[in-house]
């Protein structure tokens, strides 16, 4: 005692100072706020990169499966032969000056194939060739260039309209200074060629032999294509349909030859009408803006064209659409009928559960691809949206129901559950209150890889033809995939690359949301920082 006496004299005075209100601590009260269940989870979820990322992508995809629709005029049910396999096209590289995404490609072909596309371009006005730029090899055989798909389909063949529409065209020419008819080529000369190229509008030159099967230009000594057009003397009766002029091929005035005024033909006389040469990309604008009136103002499409020359943007767009709403809808049934199922199943158990889990066994032993054909078969010409609909649920919803059934198995004879028992809680509170919450996880997960499961397989049914969605403004995926397979032997690997895109990046996206939903509904991660 003395000693610690001693030890506090000997502090200085100077040491000691007067304790202040302020200086004296307190414990203080915790102000944090408690976190619920969801909070949690979504705070977990969003410590998962992978899946955050997975999410974004699902919800791109599916804003692009709901606006989509509604930025294009083109439908599923649309589709133009002519236009087949044309490559994607968007208005802002056109003329950027950069190969990608103009709707051209790249083609080699010989001095035949080169001057073929050469004359249709100096009679269009058209870059059938862009830029006017070409490459010749060095022995001269192969030439290289960036071909136009949409205007390199030309006139096609020979066309036969009526009479009104004749002067429904002209009149539409001269509105707008846009020319859809070109001159006819002389008739007598046309039918001394082969079957092939007697009906191909594109020729309109002078040709070096009228019965070859490969047809060569004749060049004049500046080596420039020598049209071979059909003409009429000014006031003379004729065959031909006079009624119309190109100031553009011909001037005002027509053509004046030793004193006497010529114009050329735009039309001939046929049974059943009058047969034309028609620009395809012109007449294309002209029919539906001024015919058909159905919001369609030129051919461009941005993810190009199929086989049949369907537009893949709105089929993509219209197809996952409906892959989202089916797969939904299908994934809600099949969870509400799985839970509740599952749930009664392992909850009570005894007789219940064997009763309950051999009918399940049984009907879950049907091979899904004998249900989808039975069905079709009693069916008939029942919407095979319906068919698949079934075909999905009938078995769909036991392996929802068996993953419940195990979650409940493993909870049920928890301490917390025979708790609430001895509390007096009810059946249907412990099961949903206390059980269902813990296995959430799990069969939250178990959801989200339901909807790619039946989009992957509504989409491999609709591509091996089992299923056939192609009604009205409906399509599937799967379809153009089908359609990108053909593809492939004619060089447009355009028809494969969007669809096969959309379906990797909703298998992958969902995978990794999925995995996240379940790390985050699962509670035992609760509080984890990690």
């Amino acid at each position: 005692m003395s000693t610690t006496m001693n030890k506090y004299e000997n502090i200085p005075a100077e040491k000691f100072q007067f304790a202040k209100r302020t200086d004296l601590s307190h414990d203080k009260k915790l102000d944090t706020k408690p976190v619920s269940y969801f909070q949690g989870a979504f705070r977990r979820f969003s410590k998962n990169k992978g899946a955050v990322v997975g999410g974004v992508v699902i919800m791109v995809l599916v804003l692009f499966a709901i606006i989509a629709p509604f930025f294009t005029p083109f439908r599923p049910a649309y589709y133009d032969m002519l236009y087949a396999y044309v490559t994607p096209r968007n208005e802002l590289f056109v003329n950027s000056g950069i190969n990608f995404w103009d709707g051209c490609k790249n083609k080699d072909t010989n001095y035949l194939g080169y001057m073929k596309d050469y004359a249709l371009a100096s009679e269009t006005g058209r870059e059938i060739i862009k830029n006017g730029e070409y490459t010749v090899s060095e022995d001269g055989k192969n030439y290289s260039y960036r071909y136009d798909t949409y205007y390199g389909v030309g006139f096609g063949k020979y066309k036969i309209i009526s009479l009104e529409e004749f002067n429904a065209i002209q009149q539409y020419q001269n509105e707008t200074g846009r020319q859809v008819l070109y001159p006819m080529v002389p008739f007598s000369e046309r039918k001394d060629m082969l079957e092939k190229n007697k009906y191909d509008a594109n020729i309109y030159y002078k040709v070096e032999n009228v019965k070859a099967s490969t047809i060569r230009p004749k060049l004049n000594q500046k080596g420039e294509i020598v049209p071979n057009y059909w003409r009429y003397e000014a006031g003379s009766p004729s065959a031909l349909m006079p009624e119309y002029n190109s100031i553009r091929i011909e001037g005002e005035n027509g053509i004046t030859e030793g004193g006497k005024q010529y114009f050329y033909a735009y039309g001939r006389k046929v049974d059943g009408g009058i047969e034309v040469r028609t620009e395809y990309y012109e007449y294309y604008i002209y029919q539906h803006t001024q015919v058909l009136k159905d919001g369609i103002e030129e051919p461009s499409f941005l993810f190009g064209t199929t086989d049949t020359g369907k537009d893949i943007f709105a089929c993509l767009a219209y197809g996952a659409r409906f892959s989202f709403v089916f797969a939904t809808v299908v994934a809600a049934v099949n969870f509400i009928v799985g839970v509740i199922w599952g749930s009664i199943s392992g909850y009570f158990g005894g007789k219940i559960d064997l009763f309950m889990e051999r009918f399940a066994e049984i009907l879950g032993s049907v091979p899904t691809m004998i249900v989808i054909t039975l069905l079709k078969y009693h069916m008939g010409s029942a919407s095979q949206a319906l068919v698949l609909f079934i075909a999905f649920f009938a078995t769909g919803w036991i392996g929802m129901a068996g993953r419940t059934r195990m979650q409940f198995y493993r909870f049920k004879n928890q301490e917390y559950v025979l708790a609430a028992r001895t509390l007096g809680a009810s059946d249907s509170r412990i099961m949903f209150k206390h059980i269902f919450p813990n296995g959430l996880g799990t069969i939250v997960t178990s959801v989200a890889l339901v909807i790619p499961s039946m989009i992957y397989s509504e989409t491999s049914l609709s591509y091996l033809g089992i299923i056939n969605l192609e009604a009205g403004n409906t399509t599937s995926v799967g379809t153009l995939i089908a359609a990108g397979q053909k593809s492939i032997m004619a060089n447009a690997g355009h028809v494969a690359f969007f669809p096969c895109m959309f379906l990797v990046l909703l298998m992958l996206s969902f995978n990794l949301f999925g995995n996240g939903l379940r790390d985050a509904f699962n509670p035992s991660l609760r509080g984890s920082e990690d």
